[in-house]
């Protein structure tokens, strides 16, 4: 195991788990397989009642830390992991995403003292996701790829800009990266493949809701409401036929 005085506090991955024994082989090999092994691991289980943490609790080869508490929802557990962590950044990572080999050395060779937020790019499905502009159409995607793996977070942001809150229990991403960019923070992009997104997270399976919570974020935002009425609309009409085929 990598001694925690080893450790260069420069970057945590945050990973909230429940019931995740089946899927999280595969990103506790990808991390195992990274060229750079100066990182911290911190894992929030919110009491699997599967074998999760036994599985995680074996690990002796990674510089992890394992808390184990009931929590109300993921971005509450993202929280307790953040606060936890040493790392000056953070990357986030479900239980059933995967970082390509060069990850964590890519995002630490491009840390600059004034840079906040470092995107890469990231495989989801069949596509190679990355930033795309226009915040009023596609909200946090026009500054980064994705939130699990494709951005690399300064952890003293949120001393500003407030934790991921709980009243938004699928995109609460969105506010606080479109809260961020709002207050001027600097963005970086990179032009790495960092990893693989998995498409089996709640954000994914649970569209309508995601949609829902989306629209909600635009508005606070202060983007034109009339135009977001119209886009939400558009979008929910779009996966309501993708239903019924």
């Amino acid at each position: 195991m990598i001694k925690s005085e080893d450790f260069d506090e420069k970057i945590s991955i945050i990973t909230a788990v429940y019931n995740e024994a089946k899927c999280i082989h595969h990103l506790i090999d990808s991390l195992r397989q990274q060229t750079d092994q100066n990182f911290e691991w911190v894992v929030v289980d919110g009491h699997s009642t599967d074998n999760t943490l036994e599985i995680l609790k074996q690990i002796n080869d990674l510089n992890i830390k394992i808390i184990s508490d009931a929590d109300f929802g993921i971005y509450d557990a993202l929280n307790k992991g953040i606060k936890t962590s040493t790392g000056e950044y953070y990357l986030v990572a479900g239980a059933d995403d995967i970082f390509f080999p060069n990850a964590i050395a890519d995002y630490k060779a491009v840390i600059e003292t004034n840079v906040d937020m470092i995107t890469a790019f990231v495989i989801m499905g069949d596509s190679i996701i990355k930033p795309r502009g226009y915040p009023w159409l596609f909200g946090q995607k026009a500054f980064i790829s994705n939130h699990a793996l494709g951005v690399l977070i300064r952890k003293s942001l949120h001393l500003n800009h407030g934790f991921y809150s709980n009243k938004f229990p699928i995109a609460a991403d969105q506010l606080f990266i479109q809260k961020c960019a709002l207050d001027g923070v600097k963005f970086k992009k990179i032009d790495k493949l960092i990893g693989e997104f998995s498409l089996a997270g709640i954000s994914s399976t649970d569209s309508i809701g995601a949609l829902s919570e989306f629209f909600r974020i635009q508005v606070m935002m202060g983007k034109n409401k009339w135009i977001q009425y119209v886009l939400y609309i558009l979008k929910l009409l779009k996966r309501v036929n993708r239903l019924k085929v």
